[in-house]
């Protein structure tokens, strides 16, 4: 007999797969009819091996040209075999630039999207004034250099509850824009500088909006004590521009503690 919620391996379960994937060649995460999409290769992947569903479960959309370390999908399967054997099998039939990296049995209302408590984005970018084609592949180029300690304040501003009108745009029309941050820092790494931003959810385009706008405080082109300003819920007053996707990586997505949908890949 069944019991939490938990099916036997006879027959239909649902389950929990963290996706990495370089989204430099994908037209978004989104399933589209005429693009090459992250969703699209997942579910053809799966149909080759006996999935009939019709549309996967994920935890949020990335825009075209954005990565993943830690997206998360969910699906219902009638598997007969471990965990283990499904990541293998869904893996060698997904091309080269997206993999399961961990695959769990969850309870059959398990959804990536409403169940999140928060995300973790990073955002890497390098200083020089030479072009790094290679690695610009997966970071921003910005030059002048930027001040590290400015944007450092200016990350600290963004900490806390606030309407982020300024930096995006709702998921949904007539959405709400205040999210919580609870941590926006930057560290260096390599020849890197990463943004670390952790919140309970993202307006449409919220982080590489966050990016530019320290960019610009790092490079002296806007003072950091102008940011609060920003965070009252007004419209900018000049067009804030849009840091590049190529720098930014879902990391991971924050689920409740419970051993059933943690996830069991850290990197």
């Amino acid at each position: 007999m069944c019991t939490d919620n938990f099916l036997h391996h006879n027959q239909v379960a649902r389950y929990k797969v963290i996706i990495e994937y370089d989204g430099s060649d994908f037209q978004g995460f989104q399933k589209q009819a005429q693009a090459r999409t992250v969703q699209g290769e997942i579910e053809s992947a799966l149909r080759r091996f006996g999935w009939k569903g019709t549309s996967v479960l994920a935890a949020g959309r990335t825009d075209s040209g954005v990565h993943a370390s830690g997206q998360v999908i969910a699906f219902d399967h009638e598997w007969q075999h471990s965990e283990e054997d499904l990541r293998r099998a869904l893996n060698s039939h997904l091309p080269h630039d997206i993999a399961g990296r961990a695959v769990s049995r969850v309870s059959s209302d398990f959804h990536p999207r409403y169940w999140a408590q928060g995300r973790r984005y990073q955002y890497r970018l390098f200083c020089e004034d030479t072009r790094r084609p290679l690695k610009e592949r997966y970071a921003w180029r910005v030059w002048p250099e930027v001040d590290i300690e400015q944007i450092q304040q200016a990350a600290f501003h963004l900490q806390g509850t606030h309407d982020f009108l300024a930096f995006g745009s709702p998921t949904k029309a007539g959405g709400s824009t205040v999210r919580t941050i609870r941590k926006a820092t930057w560290f260096d790494k390599g020849s890197d500088l990463v943004f670390e931003v952790v919140g309970n959810a993202f307006l449409y385009h919220m982080v590489r909006h966050l990016v530019f706008w320290q960019v610009s405080i790092g490079q002296g082109r806007v003072k950091h004590d102008t940011t609060p300003r920003l965070l009252e819920g007004k419209e900018l007053d000049l067009s804030l521009g849009l840091a590049p996707p190529c720098g930014l990586t879902l990391v991971e997505v924050l689920y409740p503690p419970d051993s059933r949908i943690q996830n069991s890949f850290k990197e």
